[in-house]
Order: structure tokens, then sequence, then C-alpha cells
């Protein structure tokens, strides 16, 4: 008990670091990480949207849609949903019913490695929602008990573990343990903090190889 109860303090991450995250620009975080950024198919279908959470992870094996009312069920606030779907794309498992479930369980977001549907129903909901399109077909109430909950997933090609942080905005998602976002990002914020005298600098016709020597993309 005792060493289950030192991982799972281990794994939850710090407050003070999510508060950090808040303030920072994630791009910014590229410039001083290079593993943990999903596939830049994944994309949000709910616009201008900032996600930091935990993740929490399913596996769907079949295009099944009673282990996904089961991981809505366990979820917290603060949570983050995080579907593999063993590479099937063309089986929505997330729509307006179970976007909504996931709200009102205080989840912070759900990103879905595959398709989506009910667009604009998802919009209406104002929950992030991160998935690689959309699709009219979706998965079914078969429960053929076939699928993963909170184990290791795929997703965007990125390994995700539960209580990994999950950040997503409109530029891409980034799974991340703890201990690799706080090594960056005391430079991530420094680097937020000197852009905009950089911009001021260029605004004011400084010369280009002076301004941009040292400055990242």
């Amino acid at each position: 008990m005792k060493t289950e109860n030192a991982a799972l303090m281990q794994a939850t991450p710090d407050s003070s670091l999510l508060r950090s995250l808040e303030s920072v620009s994630f791009p910014t975080l590229g410039h001083f990480m290079e593993d943990g950024f999903a596939d830049h198919h994944l994309r949000a279908m709910v616009p201008n949207v900032k996600v930091i959470g935990r993740a929490v992870t399913l596996k769907l094996l079949s295009p099944d849609a009673i282990p996904v009312n089961r991981a809505l069920s366990q979820l917290k606030p603060g949570d983050v949903l995080v579907i593999d779907m063993s590479g099937n794309h063309t089986h929505a498992p997330v729509g307006a019913v179970t976007a909504c479930a996931a709200l009102n369980a205080g989840a912070r977001g759900v990103i879905v490695d595959g398709v989506v549907t009910d667009l604009l129903e998802l919009r209406s909901t104002g929950l992030p929602v991160f998935a690689r399109g959309t699709s009219l077909l979706t998965t079914k109430k078969r429960d053929t008990m076939s699928s993963l909950f909170n184990e290791p997933v795929i997703c965007g090609g990125v390994v995700v573990r539960p209580g990994d942080i999950v950040l997503a905005d409109d530029n891409g998602v980034l799974f991340a343990e703890a201990p690799a976002l706080a090594a960056v990002i005391d430079m991530a914020q420094a680097s937020d903090r000197a852009e905009p005298a950089i911009l001021a600098r260029l605004n004011d016709k400084a010369p280009l190889q002076e301004v941009l020597q040292c400055v990242m993309p």
C-alpha cells in the first residue's frame, strides 16, 4: 500500500506547476522539448481553447460505445479523457452526449486518436475536443469487453500514461510527465516574457540580424 501511495503522489502533477503552465504559451515549450508532441493531424474541433489536465486513458479494441460510457463515469474534475482507437479512424466514439457527460463530470477535455461526430453540438458545449476529423459513423452499444482502461495507450504517436499532463490548444497536443515540464518551465516563461520586446524591436524596424540572432522561431 505504501508503494502504491508513493507512486500515486509522484504521478499527481504539482499544483504550482499546473499554475505555471496556465501562464505559458504552449508553443514556447516546443523551443525546449522534443518528445511528447502528438501527430499534427490531431487538432482542435472546438476552436480557441487551452487545455491543461491529467490523462485518463482508454484503449478501444473494437468500435464499442459501452467502454466509453464506463470511462466517462470514472472521470473527475481536472481529467482529460484520452482515447486510443487502435487505428480505427472511421467510427466516432465521442459526440454530443458523451461530450456533455464529460463536461458535467468536470473534465478539462477529450482527445480522440480518431474521429468524432456532432461537430456543431460539440462546439456549443464549449468542451475542448481534439480529434483527427469527423464522421457520421459511430461506435455501437455492443459491450464486447474489448477495451483497456487507465493503462498506457498510444495517442497521436505518443505513449500516454494515466496521470500524464495533457497540454493542448489550437496549435496541437502535448503529453508529458511532470518532471519533464518542470525542467523547462522557467526557461519557457522567460522566453515568453522576452517576446514582446522582440516584437516591438521588429516593428520599430530594428536590423533583423541583430534582433533574430538569438531568437527562437
